[in-house]
């Protein structure tokens, strides 16, 4: 069903992979096997390759069992050296009273990154969902890649 890239066999929880073969019984029209997603809500659309991919990823928000609540948070991609896992750069402006002024300032967030997303370069926009804290850093999830595009990691940007 899929690509086993790790040393214990990977599979959907929620999917039997053993069903029995009987006589007589019909192919599904897809000639696929059982793959199981979900619609994370909040008006984000699955991926296609979620649909019709053969990953196993049990912390993608759609074929995973993580599920999507909180903040949703717009960034550049700044780092990608991590296995399943990027840094997104949030530039914003702080205003200091004293001088009537604002500051550049930024936060750097790190968020795992499906499979679906096999196209991520550094530079380019990303929408990331709030869930529930995958490791020691990571509590976001990559759900839309808004605008791919080379942008300079250091340049400011506030939208």
């Amino acid at each position: 069903m899929s690509e086993q890239t790790e040393k214990a066999f990977q599979k959907q929880p929620g999917v039997f992979l053993n069903k029995k073969k009987t006589a007589g019984a019909k192919v599904s029209k897809t000639g696929k096997d059982v793959r199981w997603t979900k619609n994370v809500g909040l008006g984000i659309k699955t991926p296609r390759e979620a649909i019709e991919g053969t990953y196993i990823d049990k912390k993608c928000p759609f074929t995973g069992d993580v599920a999507i609540r909180g903040r949703l948070l717009r960034g550049t991609v700044n780092n990608m050296k991590m296995k399943r896992t990027l840094t997104i750069r949030r530039d914003y402006l702080h205003y200091i009273k004293k001088y009537n002024r604002f500051e550049k300032r930024h936060k750097n967030i790190s968020a795992h990154v499906s499979p679906a997303f096999l196209d991520l370069n550094k530079g380019d926009t990303v929408l990331v969902g709030q869930c529930r804290p995958l490791s020691k850093t990571v509590r976001f999830n990559v759900l839309k890649v808004i605008t791919t595009g080379g942008a300079d990691k250091k340049k400011f940007t506030k939208f």
